[in-house]
């Protein structure tokens, strides 16, 4: 078979896929309103289309309860400049349709505002789909990168699968860019970031969003060895327990299929292997440090 880095077209051609969170919840809050966000982003896909006429880019909305493809660049190759706007205005079209679908569709399921974070696992899915049927295409194919656009807080409900997509990218060298909108920091995207080998960036200020995401993310994956781009300077590495879906920093593991528990079990939800030694209780535990 042959592998990915022999069917490249060259150092600069890139393929980029952006997962835009599209979380009306976050979004009415939010101190940048979704429209001017959305002319940024719009911006800065032109800005990669201009950078070289190969560069492809595809657009995945990530809502609450789905996500969906609302822009790809190569559906608009054929006619320039006049198809590639109107494929904007195609994409903006939809996805106020898809934000309106999923509004409806989050209401309808009952989650509240306050737990109501973005689908980043089914994202991450569809970009890494994408990319795979772009590998297995037959043809010369771009340097791929993801860039998350995530203001939501995390779900910790998703932690299996987004580890699962980060370990995914990880194998398939496609690095995963992170771009905060919100308040809070992404411990799943500081960790894609730092384990694919992707630029995790929380801009300090929102006015200037399309000077932070061409400055630091329209360069090509080569161009990147002669810069020096932000570093982050901590990674929050906690794991989500299986059993509460709850962030924590100790806990039980499953020596069998390493599932995580947040309190002593007798047996593994997941594997079904059964503890025949019992553990102490680490809340219990006095602090070692004192």
């Amino acid at each position: 078979m042959t592998s990915a880095h022999s069917k490249l077209h060259s150092d600069d051609v890139s393929l980029v896929v952006v997962v835009v969170d599209t979380n009306p919840f976050f979004w009415a809050a939010a101190a940048l309103p979704f429209a001017d966000f959305f002319a940024n982003l719009v911006h800065f896909v032109n800005s990669i289309l201009l950078l070289n006429h190969l560069n492809r880019v595809v657009v995945i909305a990530a809502g609450v309860s789905s996500c969906t493809y609302i822009f790809d660049s190569s559906d608009a190759s054929p006619a320039g400049g006049a198809g590639v706007t109107a494929t904007f205005d195609k994409a903006s079209r939809k996805v106020e349709e898809f934000i309106a679908q999923d509004a409806r569709a989050t209401a309808s399921n009952g989650v509240s505002p306050a737990n109501a974070a973005s689908l980043l696992s089914g994202a991450l899915s569809l970009a890494l789909c994408y990319i795979q049927r772009i590998f297995r295409s037959g043809t010369r194919h771009p340097q791929p990168r993801i860039l998350c656009l995530q203001g939501s807080p995390d779900g910790p409900e998703q932690y299996v699968a987004v580890m699962n997509s980060i370990f995914s990218a990880q194998r398939s060298m496609v690095p995963i860019d992170s771009c905060i909108v919100g308040t809070q920091d992404s411990a799943f995207l500081q960790q894609a970031s730092y384990i694919t080998g992707g630029v995790y960036l929380k801009p300090q200020e929102l006015n200037g969003l399309f000077q932070y995401l061409a400055a630091v993310f329209a360069t090509d994956l080569h161009s990147r060895t002669f810069l020096r781009l932000p570093k982050t300077l901590g990674v929050d590495f906690r794991a989500s327990c299986f059993c509460h879906k709850k962030t924590i920093d100790m806990g039980y593991v499953c020596s069998v299929c390493l599932s995580i528990f947040c309190k002593n079990q007798k047996k593994c939800s997941t594997c079904g292997s059964e503890f025949s030694r019992v553990m102490p209780d680490l809340n219990s535990m006095p602090d070692q440090s004192k």
